[in-house]
């Protein structure tokens, strides 16, 4: 008995040198001396070529460093120019889709998100001209065209990922579908799917739409607390926090089509606040301050309440122009879109608000919309 338990225990022992040895030969490695820093997430933008748009895809590691991950062909042109708004890119919810506008051809693009990158899955007629904004509720999907005379448009989200048109989901702006369209900026549901929402820089009016069954009602206008309504995001108690381009931020409680005024046009003391992103935790509210290459930043109340944190929470750089900003999912680390300087600059949080500099990875020239997981 006792021969046999030292048979297996050598046996063994030689059975391992040698699956050691076969593996070595083969050039098998450590996995903890070989593996680099495993992705955990990744960052989206858009190329907005006019030549063909595409999509990059950064992947994102543990200490929100970015490292470029590939291209993607949208299967559609940008417009060779800004958009000069929020939301041109963005992720379902589970992050299974990512959406996609191409403003030059008038269409809407979905990929499958996989672990090995992107997959086209559909290409379709955006509903009007020149798609800038999008958002996602569930299984609807509705986009912002801002040329000719404007119009907001809606989708279905089929199983596989491929966009079905909502019959009688069209609905004009403001100027009930008649001229130009007032320079148009965002649209987005709240945070019930009740209500979309859509934002007009060259008239001062926030639009509201019920919203019932997927399908879109007919818009109603409100004047904006300040001048040059531009980008928006919901907090977690479903106030509306709304950058103003004059400068300023302004909070609203939704009710129905009407927007009731929380905190007025806040100022940040910076020029151009065009873009919003709200914090994970839903405490703060930053603006990036496109003519002032930097980031302001602002408490949020349990009751929608603004009160300015740090006017001059992150700078990005004379001349820099931030613009798109996204969270990373968990939170930690908020990732800004430099249009003049062709960079993604990365910022860590901290728990009081304050953002910490944490590096950059280069863009190219043009490149508008920012998504993050």
């Amino acid at each position: 008995m006792k021969s046999l338990k030292l048979f297996k225990h050598f046996g063994a022992r030689l059975f391992l040198t040698a699956v050691f040895l076969l593996s070595f030969a083969a050039g098998f490695t450590s996995p903890v001396a070989a593996a680099p820093e495993a992705s955990i997430g990744a960052v989206y933008t858009l190329t907005n070529a006019a030549s063909g748009n595409e999509v990059l895809v950064y992947d994102r590691s543990a200490d929100g460093s970015l490292s470029f991950q590939g291209s993607y062909s949208i299967g559609g042109l940008g417009s060779g120019t800004g958009l000069g708004s929020q939301s041109a890119v963005i992720l379902s919810k589970n992050n299974q889709w990512l959406f996609a506008v191409n403003a030059g051809s008038n269409e809407i693009s979905v990929f499958a998100v996989t672990a090995n990158g992107l997959e086209v899955v559909d290409v379709v007629d955006s509903g009007g001209v020149l798609p800038v904004s999008l958002t996602n509720y569930k299984d609807w999907l509705y986009v912002l065209n801002a040329g000719e005379s404007g119009n907001i448009s809606g989708f279905s989200i089929e199983q596989d990922g491929s966009l079905s048109p909502l019959a009688g989901s069209t609905q004009p702006v403001s100027n009930g579908g008649v001229g130009a369209a007032p320079g148009l900026a965002q649209i987005s549901f709240s945070s019930d799917g009740s209500t979309l929402v859509v934002t007009e820089k060259t008239t001062n009016l926030i639009d509201t739409y019920q919203v019932e069954d997927g399908l879109a009602g007919a818009p109603v206008t409100q004047l904006s607390s300040g001048a040059v309504p531009f980008g928006f995001a919901f907090d977690r108690h479903g106030h509306a926090i709304v950058s103003e381009a004059s400068g300023a931020v302004s909070s609203y409680e939704i009710d129905g089509n009407e927007f009731n005024v929380i905190s007025p046009s806040v100022a940040t003391t910076q020029v151009a606040a065009c873009w919003i992103a709200i914090s994970k935790n839903g405490k703060f509210a930053y603006t990036t301050n496109a003519g002032s290459g930097s980031i302001s930043s602002f408490r949020i109340g349990a009751d929608g309440s603004l009160t300015l944190l740090n006017a001059t929470a992150a700078l990005t750089g004379a001349g820099s122009s931030p613009i798109d900003m996204a969270f990373s999912i968990n939170g930690q680390y908020l990732y800004v879109l430099a249009g003049g300087a062709h960079t993604i600059n990365i910022f860590q949080m901290g728990a009081d608000g304050s953002l910490a500099a944490a590096g950059s990875v280069s863009v190219p020239v043009g490149a508008v919309g920012l998504a993050a997981h």
